[in-house]
């Protein structure tokens, strides 16, 4: 069975990017929108590890990785943040709040797929 990826992003193309290349990578990619939608996907879907931007309209990121690890089902699901922000600060608070790791946009596809693969259980 493929191991199943989660990608939250409000950007459609950014998304479909990130998908062909976990599909490439042999995964399975369900996606969300944005954080609430991810909410309600992750408790359907069960995803082994979230790709997850931080800038998003509803629920941005952070809320969203703090609501994850809030939910006893869910707190240990590896979150990696792949967003345009790039400060020290922001990604101090990603990972205080329980993201894994962080990768900056543009990623280079095998970037992302040594952290999956880091990650992923």
């Amino acid at each position: 069975m493929d191991k199943k990826i989660l990608i939250v992003d409000d950007s459609a193309v950014f998304r479909k990017v990130v998908a062909m290349n976990l599909k490439h990578g042999g995964y399975a990619v369900v996606e969300a929108v944005d954080g609430i939608d991810a909410l309600n996907k992750i408790k359907i879907e069960k995803p082994n590890l979230v790709i997850c931007d931080v800038n998003m309209p509803n629920m941005d990121g952070l809320t969203f990785v703090i609501k994850v690890r809030e939910d006893e089902n869910n707190r240990f699901i590896p979150i990696i943040m792949l967003t345009t922000e790039s400060q020290e600060e922001k990604k101090r608070k990603g990972m205080e709040a329980g993201a894994k790791a962080w990768l900056v946009k543009p990623f280079a596809p095998e970037q992302l797929l040594s952290a999956v693969e880091k990650l992923i259980t």
